[in-house]
């Protein structure tokens, strides 16, 4: 299907509220325009751009299984652009989105045209969301440092699920506990964030480093579920206990906070887990939640 044919299908599909792209390999560009669209997936494919123009109704944006763009490619028809590989995500007219990801810093560029003047400042943000998801590399230094300028864009997040892939050859250094104190509070997680999950813990001094963050600032902050990565058992119990073990040092801002550790069921190294089926299904409020379905 080309662009043309799924934008003319869009068009004249007035009362869609559930759309599901899956399988491509061309580099998707998608412009989202619907009264009633409210679940948008996509998955099993390559982004290049999805816009969301006018979307009143949309509530939930997936992305899972998204590769990364192998060429550089500009458009100046559309005003689109995807640069050294990344793609794009454009956020315009969607106020009562409130669940979003797999958002992947360091993969993707985030654009949100709402602009609201906050204090007398001018701020890019997305204040219905309230579910975010992400998958970040924390073995790339480049791919962390873009973690609070996301996490910025949305001011009254409440869950946060973090995915973290397995190590990859491409690690470019660690990020510790002052990269992220020396660069400020991040307002949802001071006054707003509630729980938070963490998929496949390794151990890393950059995975360590922003659990720590968090749970010094978090105010609010009332359960921190991790699930330890298998490969981590491989030494025993000892291995783990030591990994862990910076985690029991936290100076909690809630010390009332709850913390979980599990040890994870994953045996193959692929993306984040994830459920098509439960996405759309407004019954589960949190869809990414899957230690509770």
């Amino acid at each position: 299907m080309e662009d043309r044919d799924l934008a003319f299908m869009l068009e004249r599909s007035p009362v869609l509220e559930f759309l599901v792209l899956m399988g491509s390999q061309t580099g998707v560009r998608l412009r989202l325009v619907g009264q009633r669209l409210r679940c948008v997936q996509l998955g099993h494919a390559l982004l290049e751009y999805i816009d969301v123009v006018d979307a009143p109704s949309l509530e939930r944006l997936f992305f899972w299984e998204i590769g990364k763009l192998k060429s550089f490619r500009k458009r100046n028809d559309d005003n689109h652009s995807t640069m050294n590989g990344s793609s794009g995500i454009k956020i315009g007219r969607a106020p009562n989105l409130r669940v979003l990801g797999y958002l992947q810093p360091g993969e993707q560029e985030l654009g949100i045209s709402n602009t609201i003047v906050v204090a007398g400042s001018k701020e890019n943000i997305l204040p219905s969301v309230q579910i975010l998801s992400m998958e970040v590399q924390f073995g790339v230094r480049n791919a962390v440092k873009k973690v609070p300028g996301f996490l910025r864009c949305f001011p009254n997040l409440e869950m946060l699920h973090v995915y973290s892939p397995p190590i990859s050859e491409e690690s470019t250094g660690k990020v510790n506990l002052k990269f992220w104190q020396e660069g400020g509070p991040i307002k949802c997680i001071v006054q707003s964030m509630k729980k938070v999950f963490f998929y496949e813990f390794h151990g890393l001094r950059s995975e360590l480093a922003f659990l720590k963050f968090i749970a010094e600032t978090g105010r609010v902050l009332e359960h921190m579920v991790v699930l330890v990565a298998k490969e981590c058992f491989s030494s025993g119990d000892d291995n783990v206990r030591a990994k862990l073990k910076p985690l029991a040092s936290v100076k909690w801002n809630n010390k009332a906070c709850q913390v979980q550790l599990f040890k994870s069921g994953r045996t193959n190294p692929g993306g984040p887990v994830y459920s098509n089926k439960i996405a759309p299904d407004f019954g589960f409020a949190d869809p990414f939640d899957l230690l509770g379905h």
